[in-house]
């Protein structure tokens, strides 16, 4: 298997605009097609921009609550506001980060980021980002007849480790995962619990290509990955474990 990441670099946004228009754009410009099979990795944030799901931290009022979350964790008062407003529930913190459950997934500040949002602006998830990455992958298809998978990836740390990685919020047209149990190791042995997380490798290699700084490469064409696309869409829940079975949770929770 031969797998090629293309970059589709575009003009900085600030504000509402067309996702698809904007994808379609940069393909043009930088002398790429979409191909049937392909996979197309969208920014989360830049997604959120498109939506609009920029706040201005001057329009903000500050909850009692979340100013003792602010004086707790050493984070701004208005950053800790939204933050509660954008979680399920939060599950602590240490200075300057609030570790939050937020579409499914645990979310350092709940994926709120002050990056790229201009003076004194946060941007926040799409309202629903697996209803982000179909209504992409339908423009796609509506406008080209040709299939593809989508994913919003966006970049977390992992639990003991430096830096940070590419994860999947939400895809569409693909598996996000592959059930690899029952099939056999090297030594012939089953496997017993092993899923390949497939939507998450990908966004891990496309936040590469992104970067996190002034790249403005919001997008990333993944080709020959031999994940098959499709017109179905998966449940919201379809890559997120419950709290109850995560490793992290149950072991830090019985410490």
């Amino acid at each position: 298997m031969k797998m090629n990441l293309f970059p589709v670099r575009v003009k900085r946004q600030s504000d509402r605009f067309d996702l698809y228009r904007c994808l379609k754009d940069g393909l043009y410009k930088n002398h790429l097609k979409i191909l049937p099979g392909d996979v197309v990795i969208v920014s989360t944030k830049f997604a959120a921009i498109s939506e609009g799901r920029i706040i201005q931290t001057n329009t903000i009022h500050v909850s009692d609550y979340a100013q003792h979350i602010s004086n707790r964790y050493r984070i701004k008062s208005k950053t800790a506001e939204v933050i509660l407003r954008e979680s399920d529930y939060t599950l602590g913190g240490m200075n300057g980060f609030v570790l939050a459950f937020t579409n499914g997934m645990m979310a350092p500040n709940a994926g709120i980021d002050a990056s790229n949002a201009g003076h004194d602006s946060l941007i926040m998830y799409p309202a629903s980002p697996h209803k982000t990455a179909e209504t992409l992958r339908r423009r796609i298809f509506l406008d080209t007849g040709i299939l593809v998978g989508v994913i919003l990836a966006d970049s977390r740390l992992m639990p003991g480790r430096v830096g940070t990685v590419g994860v999947a919020v939400a895809c569409a047209g693909l598996s996000p995962v592959i059930d690899m149990r029952g099939r056999s190791d090297l030594d012939g042995k089953p496997l017993k619990v092993t899923f390949q997380a497939v939507a998450d490798s990908m966004a891990s290699a496309g936040n590469y290509i992104m970067g996190e700084g002034s790249q403005s490469t919001p997008y990333v064409v993944v080709r020959g990955s031999n994940i098959v696309t499709g017109g179905y869409t998966m449940p919201d829940d379809s890559m997120y474990v419950d709290p109850t079975q995560c490793i992290y949770r149950r072991s830090l929770s019985r410490s």
